[in-house]
């Protein structure tokens, strides 16, 4: 096992000599200024450094010393620098802590209990590199690709897990962002048709004249610029699994073909007059809410309850507790690694930013900043600025105030029932312990808009 690497700053040559063979379980580097003491940091990677506050050019001062400290904490945060300080100098001792030293000695060196101090800073630093590893680390899941720590998510990752086997329609219902095309493919990945394709299409992405001859093909010279026979996503996608993304984005007029080829399981050509049999698992995905829509007229019923075999309701990103810092470490580490960047973690705006901000991007918009931010950071750890967002305020004396604080608390669970139960009004009541008529008392209370779908339709 290699010994840790001690970098030791100090321009008096026999002092230096002193440190080298004073600490033989540790490997011992010299540099005697800040030029040499930044690039030794650079080529070395030291575990540890011991600066001294004297260094040329103002060998009889600190402002050098102080200089090279702030420079090393700049870059290498996490780094711990051990101070040494003349008799009588605690005032410089506590500055230098404040500016992020780890610990001062007083000159004449006592080397036991340098000793001691070194260790102390190795070992934290052991137990923060361990502590980063495993906050990087996250929970189990049921599916490749998924991170969470978050029980509603898991929940509905456990749900996927059982549903691969059969060959049930299942809809994914939740926000843009939360990852409905990665539970899409593990539902195929998982089940018995691993080995057919994965074939997905977004209905919102295609114009209505074009996705009907997506979806089924056409024959040659079926229409103006139909130069020859194309297969359509049913047939590409025959013994595997077909994703309709923002199924809820379909046309009407298309609809009703749609729910024929799920009935019968064949399909025709545009132009062709030949059935094609196929065997494909559906599995569709929307943000609306299908429900209210098939009241309205905006979406067929019995479609709907051809796709909506088994409906698969994914948490947004803002509802996962802990799930935003989890996931931007992950992303974090994954971009430090593909880029060769320099950037190790968040401080502590930018963990009080990633907690306290809504998401309405979910986890697309939460990996676009990382991205971002690894890019345009200049030290070693993301700030909130770097990420575009801005660290909440210390809270006011408001915040301690318990009527203030239940309020608050009430507001945010009704906001939550509503995302999670898709603005279902009835099933937001059942989450939230309360009637329909008192909720609708509470959104008033709380100046919350009845959302306009339930509305209509209650």
């Amino acid at each position: 096992m290699s010994k840790p690497k001690l970098l030791v700053v100090e321009d008096d040559p026999g002092l230096a000599a002193q440190y080298r063979w004073a600490f033989p379980a540790l490997k011992v580097s010299l540099a005697g200024d800040r030029t040499q003491a930044l690039a030794a940091v650079r080529r070395e990677t030291p575990d540890v450094v011991l600066l001294d506050l004297g260094l040329p050019p103002d060998a009889e001062g600190v402002a050098e010393g102080f200089a090279t400290l702030e420079a090393i904490k700049r870059e290498w945060a996490e780094l711990p620098v051990v101070v040494a300080t003349g008799q009588g100098q605690r005032a410089n001792a506590l500055r230098a802590v404040a500016l992020g030293a780890y610990d001062f000695h007083e000159k004449p060196v006592d080397p036991a209990v340098l000793q001691a101090i070194l260790d102390r800073a190795l070992r934290l630093r052991a137990l923060e590199e361990e502590n980063r590893r495993l906050a990087a680390t996250p929970r189990p899941s049921p599916i490749e690709g998924i991170i969470t720590a978050d029980e509603g998510m898991l929940k509905a990752c456990r749900l996927v897990e059982r549903l691969a086997s059969v060959s049930v329609p299942v809809l994914l219902l939740g926000e843009s962002g939360t990852g409905k095309e990665a539970l899409a493919r593990a539902l195929h990945t998982m089940g018995p048709r691993a080995k057919k394709p994965f074939i997905a299409i977004n209905c919102a992405a295609i114009p209505e004249n074009l996705l009907e001859a997506e979806l089924f093909g056409h024959e040659r010279g079926a229409f103006t610029g139909a130069v020859k026979q194309v297969q359509g996503r049913f047939e590409q996608a025959n013994g595997g699994t077909l994703f309709l993304d923002e199924i809820g984005e379909m046309p009407v007029s298309l609809q009703a073909k749609l729910l024929r080829v799920l009935q019968e399981q064949v399909v025709e050509r545009i132009g062709g007059r030949a059935p094609i049999r196929v065997d494909v698992r559906i599995v569709s995905a929307t943000n609306r809410d299908l429900e209210a829509e098939s009241e309205n007229g905006g979406f067929r019923g019995d479609l709907l309850h051809r796709l909506n075999g088994v409906p698969v309701r994914i948490p947004p990103l803002r509802d996962r507790a802990g799930d935003a810092l989890l996931l931007a470490r992950h992303f974090l580490a994954r971009f430090s690694k593909e880029h060769g960047l320099k950037v190790r973690g968040f401080d502590a705006s930018a963990t009080e930013a990633l907690a306290a901000h809504r998401w309405p991007g979910n986890v697309r918009e939460l990996e676009n900043r990382v991205r971002r931010a690894s890019l345009m950071a200049d030290g070693t750890l993301v700030t909130a600025a770097d990420l575009e967002l801005t660290a909440p305020e210390a809270p006011s004396d408001d915040a301690l105030d318990l009527r203030v604080a239940r309020g608050r608390a009430e507001r945010e669970a009704i906001e939550r029932a509503l995302s999670r139960s898709g603005n279902s009004l009835s099933e937001a009541a059942r989450l939230l312990g309360v009637s329909r008529p008192t909720l609708y008392g509470l959104l008033a209370t709380h100046g919350i808009p009845v959302p306009r779908s339930r509305a209509e339709a209650d």
